[in-house]
């Protein structure tokens, strides 16, 4: 196998606030490989966003990276200076945020939006030049060259996020997070926008990482998953392998909240409890106060990552020795 293009080890980000160090992820590790979809999926909550932000170094204030290393090619982002960052975000990792609306200046035209992006990058390039070039990336994603005089509040939902994803691929980038792109969108938008996303990534040869809450999207696009919950990596591994034989009962418990639409007569199934607060935080597995399974040593020892097969790890004493 070749080297990933992305491997994290080990970390960790809190937020500090009055009440304590909130633990929003602890000792997490994944890998990415070129031109691959990495599902991250968890409830709201669970930490997905931050890890996301801390990929490019953008968890804001009272965050901070605890420890661990993110490395790209081989390289510790960790260890960036400003300039360094600069050039990364846009050029090496380009981020898709939930809510476009939010994201895009009201009071610049949506062309503007691209001028400025490429000609930080790219100074030599003139005003015109870049302006063409965006028309060029719009028309890629389905938006038509004249809306580029629009304003963002003068475009639907769907082609704001549209818009979004121009922008994310503007640069070429390797590798895209797109954190809950299709929140707040109708369903027949949601497929629109992640077909356009996995044509991308085919046409463009680029890696991807899907932040949702929902499985079974994650399941239909992505070649791997990771599975968090309260902070941690609870289970990753390929998306058929943890579909066919999930190991961790919190994986199962989702798995088990998706409708068969095949059929007619089925009880929906939730998960029972709450997640954990994030400043008091049982001993042992996170998980254990919502486990059919738990044990002693769950509520007592901190729970390493085990390994089931081939590259399939999950963090459950179930599996210990296995």
């Amino acid at each position: 196998m070749p080297s990933p293009l992305l491997t994290v080890k080990g970390l960790t980000v809190h937020y500090q606030t009055k009440a304590g160090d909130v633990r929003a992820v602890e000792d997490m590790s994944f890998f990415l490989q070129s031109s691959q979809v990495l599902g991250l999926v968890g409830e709201s909550g669970s930490g997905k966003s931050t890890l996301g932000l801390s990929l490019v170094r953008l968890v804001p204030p009272p965050g901070r990276i605890v420890s661990g290393n993110i490395l790209l090619k081989s390289k510790n982002i960790l260890d960036y200076r400003d300039e360094e960052l600069r050039d990364l975000r846009g050029r090496e990792i380009s981020f898709v945020f939930q809510d476009p609306m939010m994201s895009l200046n009201p009071v610049k035209k949506v062309g503007d939006h691209f001028i400025e992006l490429i000609r930080t990058h790219e100074p030599m390039v003139t005003k015109d030049e870049a302006r063409a070039r965006a028309s060029n990336v719009l028309k890629s994603v389905g938006i038509a060259a004249e809306r580029i005089d629009d304003y963002p509040h003068q475009l639907s939902g769907g082609m704001r996020q549209r818009v979004m994803i121009a922008l994310a691929i503007t640069l070429n980038p390797s590798m895209v997070i797109a954190d809950e792109p299709t929140t707040a969108l109708d369903v027949i938008v949601q497929a629109k926008i992640l077909d356009l996303l996995e044509s991308l990534r085919d046409r463009l040869k680029m890696s991807l990482i899907l932040i949702t809450h929902d499985l079974s999207i994650v399941l239909e696009r992505c070649d791997r998953v990771v599975v968090m919950y309260a902070g941690q990596l609870v289970e990753s591994g390929t998306t058929i392998e943890v579909h066919d034989h999930p190991l961790h009962p919190y994986t199962e418990k989702l798995l088990a909240t998706i409708p068969n639409i095949q059929l007619t007569d089925q009880k929906l199934q939730a998960i029972s409890g709450n997640p954990p607060d994030m400043i008091h935080l049982p001993n042992g597995c996170r998980f254990w106060p919502r486990c059919p399974h738990v044990m002693k040593k769950c509520r007592e020892k901190i729970v390493p990552l085990f390994e089931n097969g081939t590259d399939h790890f999950t963090r459950c004493f179930l599996h210990e020795g296995e």
